[in-house]
């Protein structure tokens, strides 16, 4: 785990996120032991919040931005837009061979055992979108930065589709993915845009690769 969660944008309706890998964003049973982005915002927002206003999720060893609402208002429209699939989000991820198009996945996900998830005709439908950015190597084989444009937020989707194409992420051995030097899966969620609940405006966020990322890298050469 690297670093806090941290504040990237905030107003009076609204946060904006950085959420480090190791975080859980929403505290699921009794005696998590990990730190939890629900409990960091206990003070921050309206009391009484579901989730203390937080409108989407990431994996824990997932980091990138991550939005909350301050209010209820906000709350309930920022569901709607998720709902209407009227926010953007993208994601970087490096995975194990090399992607050799440029293309969409979109098949159904659901439970296979507890934790983990897979590709099932009666799960709910999934689509991702995925644009090939660079070709690395080491010892004898190919890997790809990729970049991700989440259409669907089922659980673990990006995981799941990219090992179930023959690219797992690398560090998510759940999924197939090969160890790498940290314990995580090289996935962030490093852009978001949407428009201001109250205001309309569009509002655009990046956010680079975490230093313990970017350390990874340099054990790949780019090709």
């Amino acid at each position: 785990m690297e670093g806090q969660t941290q504040v990237v944008y905030e107003d009076g309706d609204l946060l904006v996120l950085s959420k480090p890998s190791g975080w859980v964003t929403t505290k699921e049973r009794v005696g998590e032991k990990n730190p939890t982005v629900e409990e960091w915002l206990f003070s921050r927002v309206e009391k009484g919040l579901p989730r203390n206003g937080i409108v989407h999720r990431l994996d824990k060893g997932t980091s990138g931005l991550l939005l909350v609402s301050k209010n209820d208002k906000c709350l309930e429209i920022l569901k709607g837009f998720f709902k209407k699939r009227q926010v953007k989000k993208r994601y970087l991820a490096m995975v194990g061979g090399e992607v050799s198009f440029d293309g969409v996945m979109e098949v159904p996900i659901g439970r296979t055992v507890f934790g983990k998830f897979g590709v099932k005709v009666e799960g709910k439908m999934s689509r991702s979108e995925f644009v090939l950015l660079k070709k690395y190597k080491k010892d004898g084989r190919i890997y790809s930065l990729v970049e991700v444009n989440l259409k669907t937020g089922r659980t673990h989707q990006i995981r799941v589709h990219f090992s179930y194409l023959g690219w797992p992420v690398l560090g998510d051995v759940i999924y197939g993915g090969e160890k790498i030097t940290i314990n995580r899966p090289f996935l962030h969620a490093y852009k978001v845009e949407f428009k201001h609940p109250r205001s309309g405006k569009e509002l655009v966020f990046e956010l680079e690769l975490p230093k313990e990322l970017e350390r990874v890298l340099e054990d790949y050469e780019e090709i």
